[in-house]
């Protein structure tokens, strides 16, 4: 093998993750260009920054997403709660993450109110 292509791969393997839950290969980077450190197919990731302390964290648990949060910006956050650990982060949402899972995520809350809805007809 040539070093030429040892450079390389080594620089891929460096830009990419396999995603934890899908096992999809994913690009650090969205199609934006942005970082990202979810899988834009089913929005997992892995718990890697300890976001209570600062730095790396030993955890490593999967990440499920559990709500998308809306900035006063108006921008998307995917929060993800550790599946291990129990720790809430949020990262931004990509433009090129899955529309449908982001949705039913956003309609959620909507979708399943603490109370019945019946109660909107006695209004």
């Amino acid at each position: 093998m040539s070093s030429h292509t040892t450079n390389t791969t080594h620089i891929l393997s460096l830009g990419t993750f396999t995603c934890a839950w899908c096992g999809l290969t994913v690009s650090a980077y969205g199609a934006d260009g942005a970082p990202r450190n979810h899988c834009p197919s089913c929005l997992h990731s892995r718990h890697v920054l300890d976001h209570v302390e600062g730095g790396s964290s030993d955890c490593e648990g999967r990440m499920s997403p559990i709500a998308i949060a809306v900035l006063r910006t108006g921008d998307w956050m995917v929060i993800h709660r550790c599946v291990r650990c129990d720790e809430l982060t949020s990262s931004p949402v990509c433009a090129d993450d899955n529309q449908l899972i982001l949705m039913r995520m956003a309609v959620r809350p909507l979708a399943q109110p603490p109370f019945p809805l019946e109660a909107f007809g006695t209004l």
